[in-house]
């Protein structure tokens, strides 16, 4: 079987290039790169990275460059050249449509990962020309196959699409080693891209409140989903805070360092799909301090840290936390046990192979089990 992609920053974190940045096509790689590893044929376009028609291989997966010029037109000759089994699609796109058409051409069949809450309702999924969604509409109903990450999702996916639905774990690496909680520096983790959704604004009322515990905060600006100018003025606010130490975007390696040795990991967004950075900090042992994500119930049913609810709640559950590193030892556990079990290649390669190539008809049966222990 051969699946396809077509995405830059896929490449960049598949070379290891330190600004890679984006948790979805951090997910869409380690997908991709498990999948060649059990044995597919697996290419992904670049559009910038490679000269057109350049190959070059990186840990099985073939990287090939894509013409420039009309997006759709590119899309189709890059599908016609490759003949592709699959074409993996994710986010939420007005070009969704039109590129599943042209793959339709050629043969190929097309799967959608959905990466934000979102991007199950196409009327609110687009962040620029909204009023395309009818063609990002299209392009969900044309896929077939809707990859998901929790059930969250699942609920808000339109009835008539929900019978090709499957829900897929991220994939992520347990380290064999990692740091035990009495031997860490009490600090609080926040890694992410600053834009609006992920609510940085309520981290920096959270160290306000919270003056004698230490916040270190890892992500570059971004104009998606969010005004002109929000990350600078986010920025200008970190830099007032004593207690948030500020290092901008770094390199994934050092953001996965910086979430490993941390106490808790907390995340103050209003949205998100399944953060791929709770997976990696939960790999390492981190406990995750949420105001508002838990999908599935995950943290709450499973011991992985605390769903707070609001900034005073956040407030204490950190305050309680950094000072119990006994506590946060326990939990640790309980987050790698959890990761071993949930979101290893081999769950993940399984369930994406029932879905792609098993003979059944479509269904939810993968994830039933999907995070209960």
């Amino acid at each position: 079987m051969k699946i396809s992609l077509i995405d830059d920053v896929i490449y960049r974190y598949a070379a290891n290039d330190p600004a890679a940045a984006g948790g979805a096509e951090r997910y869409m790689w380690l997908q991709t790169r498990a999948l060649a590893a059990a044995g597919w044929s697996a290419t992904v376009g670049v559009w910038t990275a490679l000269p057109p028609g350049e190959r070059t291989r990186i840990d099985g997966v073939d990287f090939v460059g894509v013409e420039r010029g009309d997006t759709i037109r590119a899309v189709y000759r890059f599908l016609r050249a490759e003949r592709p089994d699959w074409c993996h699609w994710f986010g939420s796109s007005h070009i969704l449509g039109p590129a599943i058409a042209a793959g339709k051409m050629v043969g190929t069949r097309a799967v959608f990962s959905a990466q934000f809450d979102l991007d199950v309702r196409p009327r609110q999924a687009l962040h620029a020309r909204r009023r395309l969604w009818p063609l990002y509409a299209f392009g969900l109903w044309a896929s077939d196959r809707i990859f998901l990450q929790h059930r969250g999702q699942y609920a808000g996916l339109a009835g008539t699409l929900r019978s090709k639905a499957h829900i897929v774990p991220g994939i992520v690496a347990l380290p064999p080693g990692w740091q035990p909680h009495d031997g860490r520096t009490p600090y609080v983790a926040w890694v992410g891209v600053l834009r609006q959704p992920k609510r940085p604004d309520l981290l920096v009322e959270i160290a306000e409140q919270s003056p004698g515990v230490n916040f270190v905060v890892c992500g570059g600006p971004s104009g998606h989903r969010s005004p002109p100018e929000y990350s600078d003025s986010i920025i200008q606010r970190f830099q007032k805070v004593p207690n948030i130490r500020y290092l901008g975007h770094v390199a994934p390696a050092r953001a996965i360092e910086v979430i490993g040795n941390a106490a808790v990991l907390l995340s103050t967004s209003d949205a998100e799909g399944f953060p791929s950075v709770f997976v990696e900090a939960w790999a390492h042992g981190t406990p995750v301090v949420s105001l508002k994500i838990d999908p599935d119930q995950m943290i709450a049913e499973n011991g992985l840290g605390a769903v707070s609810g609001s900034v005073s709640g956040a407030v204490k559950d950190i305050t309680r936390l950094v000072v119990a590193p006994e506590q946060r030892q326990v939990m640790a556990a309980r987050c790698r046990d959890y990761v071993a079990t949930h979101h290893s290649s081999a769950a993940a390669v399984r369930i994406v192979e029932q879905a792609l190539v098993g003979r059944s008809a479509p269904s939810l049966k993968a994830a039933q089990g999907f995070g209960r222990p």
